[in-house]
């Protein structure tokens, strides 16, 4: 029976953040992870300049974006037609998981970090976990980074999340043969499904495409997926479908349980607009580390939660705030006249890339929608609706 001062469930980018931060601030480690890296990952990859600045900040050094393909331009879509290709937005990296949390999970193990990829749990408490071979870890605090469907959660809460109000998404990589990314601008679609939209990144070597909304609204994502890769001019058949689903909008008010903490997807960390999750990853895991660092110098594990509680008071603000600013950008009443609005105003458009690209928070954007809310009111009441 090994010991530590922290199991960190998880070796993604919340998981990697939150374990190379412990370590850096002294506490003994375990980093596990079902699967050994690198390895594959469904997510299209987004790489913002916020997620840089945590980078950065987290593992003491820039992210390598070689991998990468950057763009400074974006194609805005509504139901068929263009809205607008912006240029010279801010810069948007798409990235393959396989890399970057490549990168995260190698700065966790220079950091000093014991590493338990490639082992599969099959027994928890809040103090200790069993492998499949018999081996048990045991801690004094554990933080949960393993995901939307965190098996930390289910031990916590019963269930990993609500399917009343998670997201869920379709993907695919398109081979290179079938589409251009050097000469492709990222495109995102908006209402490709209901309470959603869909994109388009380009990668070196591939083009991840997808559609995702709430899962309740999408009872047959399938048709929505085929109906987007037509709309994109790609046969329904070009790749096997991948789903998952996304946490997005439905954050735990309560990510844990005394001495267990939940960072990243498996505390619903992610954007409700943009979808946007590395960045909340990263930064939630640092949170969380931080509390638990602080709780075991104290000498009190159970003060952890409260800890964390505190320190994502900003995060779940802005995660409130975008849950109730998606009902205008996705639900039906509103989403016309707000297109509208995109297509015609240049400022509207650079509002949501500057949201996209991590520019701007929320409480600042709400702000500046306040001032349009009569112009889109009048609109919502005076457009037809389909």
């Amino acid at each position: 029976m090994a010991e530590f001062d922290i199991i960190v469930v998880g070796a993604g980018p919340a998981g990697s953040a939150a374990a190379t931060w412990a370590a850096k601030n002294g506490a003994r480690v375990a980093l596990i992870d079902k699967a050994s890296f690198p390895r594959s990952k469904l997510c299209g990859g987004l790489f913002t300049e916020r997620s840089r600045r945590y980078f950065r900040e987290i593992f003491g050094a820039d992210i390598d974006l070689s991998q990468a393909v950057t763009r400074t331009s974006c194609a805005l879509w509504y139901q068929g037609e263009e809205l607008a290709t912006l240029q010279d937005v801010p810069p948007l990296h798409l990235t393959m998981r396989l890399d970057i949390d490549a990168q995260m999970f190698a700065h966790a193990c220079a950091a000093g970090v014991a590493d338990f990829t490639g082992h599969t749990i099959t027994e928890m408490t809040d103090t200790s976990v069993t492998f499949r071979n018999g081996d048990t870890l045991t801690c004094r605090v554990l933080i949960g980074a393993d995901g939307v469907s965190s098996i930390v959660a289910r031990h916590l809460f019963g269930k990993a999340f609500d399917t009343k109000t998670i997201g869920f998404g379709l993907e695919i990589e398109a081979p290179l043969a079938l589409q251009n990314p050097e000469a492709q601008p990222l495109r995102i679609d908006f209402a490709a499904a209901r309470w959603g939209y869909g994109w388009s990144f380009p990668k070196q070597g591939s083009t991840t495409v997808g559609v995702g909304g709430i899962r309740a609204e999408n009872p047959d994502m399938k048709a929505h997926m085929a109906a987007y890769l037509r709309t994109l001019g790609l046969p329904e058949d070009v790749a096997k479908f991948k789903g998952h689903h996304l946490p997005f909008g439905d954050f735990r008010k309560v990510p844990g349980r005394a001495s267990v903490l939940l960072a990243g997807d498996a505390a619903g960390m992610v954007d409700p607009i943009t979808g946007e999750g590395i960045a909340f990853a990263m930064k939630s895991g640092q949170l969380a580390a931080q509390a638990a660092c602080e709780a075991l110098r104290e000498e009190a594990p159970a003060s952890a939660l409260p800890r964390y509680q505190n320190a994502l008071k900003e995060m779940h603000r802005n995660l409130r705030i975008a849950r109730n600013l998606r009902r205008a950008l996705f639900g039906p009443r509103w989403q016309k006249p707000l297109m509208a609005s995109f297509k015609r105003s240049g400022t509207v458009r650079m509002m949501y890339m500057q949201l996209l690209a991590g520019q701007v928070e929320y409480p600042a954007l709400t702000r500046r929608i306040i001032t349009r809310l009569p112009t889109y009111l009048f609109r919502a009441l005076t457009s037809p609706q389909k």
